[in-house]
């Protein structure tokens, strides 16, 4: 189903994906988004799979786990309103690395390649801002996996 609520500008000039886009760009980007709809208990995503796409959560709460060389599940994060995942697969072109489940019924707004490479190839100042946007979420997972592996507390305000 094609995106096209009234309120979805507001909520996604909200998220770190689309800080800072211009009106004209965030059309642009509304215009590839496709919604996506799951039940509590679905797979969204399983590691290991092929992946060309990521996702912004508009509603519901998901699970983030990987599998330990040992066969059992390792819980990773939690994914709220607001959030995204699946720009690593996206980015890179590689395999899922990690299995995303739904625990509640939940709405998300899948983003190919294919489209990101039509945003590209239309506005190239939108498509920098998003990579920008990628790339500053993925340093402050990356520093909140930093300081959980010293130790550290991590605050939910660094969630």
């Amino acid at each position: 189903m094609a995106v096209s609520a009234p309120d979805l500008k507001a909520f996604l000039l909200a998220t770190p994906f689309f800080g800072g886009l211009p009106d004209s760009s965030l059309d642009l980007l509304i215009s590839m988004l496709v919604e996506r709809r799951f039940d509590a208990g679905a797979t969204v995503v399983a590691e290991s799979e092929p992946g060309r796409s990521m996702f912004i959560v508009k509603s519901g709460r998901l699970a983030v786990s990987k599998r330990a060389n040992a066969g059992s599940v390792i819980p990773i994060s939690v994914l709220e309103p607001g959030d995204f995942f699946g720009e690593m697969a996206l980015i890179e072109m590689q395999n899922r690395s990690a299995t995303v489940v739904a625990e509640s019924p939940t709405v998300l707004y899948e983003l190919t390649a294919q489209k990101l490479y039509a945003c590209y190839k239309a506005d190239i100042h939108a498509y920098v801002i998003v990579l920008q946007n990628i790339n500053r979420e993925l340093c402050r997972r990356l520093r909140r996996a930093d300081d959980r592996f010293a130790g550290h507390r991590v605050s939910e305000d660094n969630r």
